[in-house]
């Protein structure tokens, strides 16, 4: 029988969309096999309209609820009866055929076998199982089962605890190196709260590979300044606000800084996207980012941006979050190949496979016009970045400039393991000057660091250390001198260890 498996995040999360004429076998059942238990679940679709009708008709889910107690009728209600967002039609609509979209359902068929249906990773066939739902008046997780084609889905849940082994493993280097430390030393002038002591501005700027301007936040000292430039890139649904904090603790230094809106990728794309109005960021905005960095770049040289401040534009040093930090290794000269992506992402047994691939996965049809390095930038600091399908590891030979790496323990979207201690260890990139610093017990958000908050950013002094050194800006605090620590939370470089 031929097998497809479809995102059973996507139904609860409501992916669906499009209507057409009804299958010719609407799905009857749902099984949850629990291995590890050496039992299983079925939930008989049939026509309840209600909790208790789909219990009643359903004896695994009579047990279940006679040994709850009478609380599962509750908890059936929420997650089969409870109305589908109003922007998941619009959303699908929008979505079919792009390949972030296809990639998250391809990584998620681990979870969900629908028997009797050819693939479809189109998401049209959730999208027409939606459009029959509400025409059914039925705009729930039931009414969009029942319009699913096929015989029988099933949830293996022991696939749920594979994955978050495989995630455990992907961590546990980091967490063990970290907790061998030493951790840095601190200056304690870095973790005191800052004196505002920049500009603050919004502007917008025309540039030649975008349709809009983009919106870019500048942090400009008002005090004496270093003439020294440095562009903050967000990550994918992110805006330059949750890198603020990074930012103050750079100018409040000196330095000019720059944090750029990449309007294909930002949060008022996800809005659009989810409201339906624009689908999913596409591989090519793997080569727009980093021409956006370029585009400031090229403004503050012929003077578009910031005129008469006297900018260093031939060293320039860019720093990045996640998707933000793979653009950086963009404009630093990494060469993004089409290697690994190929052997590599259809196998859902990869042992460091892990949430990031959907990403870096969708990017395949881009790859090879994402070559788009920047001679200007000579310091990067990229954090949390998604790598590991990405560069080949000769390109850190070849590299204009030294790279930090920045990996909290705790990131689950992007665990250290395979994408930053890996890509290290195989490069041998510490002897080439590049370095590895892990925040214990950070994870991937917790990174960030918004205007005005009460402590200076976390990693702001780490960012200030290396930036200083690279650029040979004299400041108070240098990266191989020490001094870019915390109080509480341990940074430890553990480029040697590699």
């Amino acid at each position: 029988m031929t097998r497809c498996r479809t995102h059973w995040a996507a139904f609860l999360g409501g992916l669906a969309l499009s209507g057409f004429a009804a299958p010719a076998q609407a799905l009857e059942r749902l099984v949850l096999r629990m291995p590890f238990l050496e039992t299983s679940v079925t939930i008989n679709l049939g026509e309840a309209g209600s909790a208790s009708g789909l219990i009643r008709s359903s004896p695994d889910l009579e047990d279940l609820q006679s040994a709850s107690g009478g609380q599962l009728l509750d908890l059936i209600s929420k997650i089969f009866l409870a109305p589908l967002p109003v922007e998941t039609k619009a959303f699908l609509e929008g979505s079919t055929g792009q390949p972030l979209l296809e990639q998250a359902l391809i990584a998620a068929t681990d979870l969900v076998d629908l028997e009797g249906v050819d693939p479809d990773t189109s998401v049209r066939m959730l999208t027409e199982a939606l459009v029959r739902a509400e025409r059914n008046g039925q705009p729930n997780v039931l009414g969009f089962l029942r319009e699913l084609p096929g015989e029988q889905a099933s949830i293996d849940l022991s696939r749920v605890a594979d994955a978050a082994n495989r995630l455990k493993a992907n961590q546990e280097q980091g967490v063990a190196l970290a907790k061998a430390g030493p951790s840095a030393t601190v200056t304690p002038s870095l973790r005191a709260p800052l004196k505002s002591s920049w500009t603050r501005q919004v502007i917008r700027l025309s540039v030649t590979h975008r349709q809009q301007p983009l919106r870019v936040l500048t942090l400009v000292p008002s005090g004496s300044a270093n003439g020294r430039l440095v562009v903050i890139s967000h990550g994918l649904w992110d805006d330059p606000e949750s890198f603020e904090g990074w930012g103050e603790v750079l100018a409040a230094q000196g330095f000019t800084v720059l944090l750029p809106d990449h309007p294909g990728s930002d949060f008022s794309q996800q809005k659009a996207m989810l409201a339906g109005d624009r689908p999913p960021p596409g591989p090519e905005e793997l080569r727009l980012r980093p021409m956006d960095v370029s585009a400031l770049l090229d403004a503050v040289e012929s003077g578009r941006l910031l005129k008469g401040r006297g900018l260093n534009t031939e060293a320039v040093a860019v720093v990045g979050h996640s998707w933000g930090a793979t653009t950086t290794l963009q404009l630093s000269g990494g060469v993004p190949t089409e290697r690994k992506l190929k052997s590599r992402c259809s196998d859902l047994r990869d042992p460091e496979r892990n949430l990031s691939w959907v990403l870096q996965c969708s990017w395949l049809s881009g790859i090879n016009k994402a070559g788009v390095a920047d001679q200007r930038v000579k310091a990067v600091v990229a954090v949390s970045p998604p790598l590991r399908l990405l560069f080949e590891p000769s390109s850190s030979t070849s590299l204009n400039s030294k790279v930090l790496l920045i990996s909290g323990t705790r990131d689950w979207v992007v665990p250290s393991g395979p994408e930053a201690i890996s890509p290290m260890r195989d490069t041998k990139a510490a002897q080439l000057g590049h370095r590895l610093v892990l925040v214990k017990g950070a994870d991937h958000f917790s990174l960030r660091s918004f205007q005005g908050e009460d402590r200076p950013a976390l990693v702001g002094p780490v960012l200030l250390a290396w930036i200083n050194e690279q650029l040979g800006v004299n400041g108070v605090v240098s990266f191989s001198g020490g001094g870019w620590g915390d109080d509480q939370i341990d940074l430890v470089d553990v480029s040697n260890k590699l």
